[in-house]
């Protein structure tokens, strides 16, 4: 396995940037052409693990970053982490006491594959609608969200949907994304508040 992503020049770079993941470079790219993140946003990362969009969230904000993921994540400094379920209401308790506004809300989690392609599309897709209602439950109205999902058949109706919530929706293929992978980022821009 090694010897595959030792070719990978986004691996490679990453190694030697001191990332800890090459999915920064998926971050930087969206960052650069779309610029969700402003210097004092406070943004959080959904499925943090392991750590490498944080790692780049400090170097784009001041703002307060906090990060959560099922699995333990090692600390990141300048960053919180919290290991737990971000569908849970606590959770979402607690970020909102940690950070009064949350400007931006960014996921690059996935769920473990099974190779299964309607399968796994169909469970992508509950994922992203899990991170669009945790979104649109603290997001302050304007904020951005930046989520991964991934093409098939059930990728329009989730598009479709966060025109719902936002002014601006596109989606996006990062170059730094695998060869062959059907990995595709919606970009999310100004919020339009709660419909309560």
């Amino acid at each position: 396995m090694g010897s595959v992503y030792s070719k990978d020049k986004f691996y490679q770079r990453s190694v030697k940037e001191g990332y800890r993941s090459r999915a920064a470079y998926k971050l930087l790219e969206i960052q650069k052409k779309f610029g969700i993140i402003r210097n004092g946003d406070n943004v959080v990362d959904l499925g943090s693990a392991p750590g490498s969009w944080m790692q780049v969230l400090t170097g784009l904000t001041d703002g307060i970053i906090v990060g959560i993921d099922l699995k333990h994540v090692s600390a990141v400094e300048g960053a919180i982490n919290h290991t737990g379920d971000f569908t849970k209401p606590e959770i979402q308790e607690r970020i909102l006491q940690e950070m009064e506004i949350v400007n931006v809300v960014v996921c690059d989690a996935s769920p473990k594959l099974s190779g299964q392609k309607s399968y796994d599309q169909a469970r992508a897709i509950g994922l992203n609608e899990d991170a669009l209602t945790f979104a649109v439950t603290c997001l302050k109205p304007g904020g951005n969200f930046v989520v991964k999902s991934f093409q098939g058949e059930m990728f329009k109706g989730f598009f479709d949907e966060m025109h719902k919530h936002f002014h601006a929706v596109k989606a996006y293929r990062a170059r730094a994304s695998r060869r062959g992978s059907t990995e595709t980022y919606i970009i999310g821009k100004s919020f339009k508040g709660r419909k309560e």
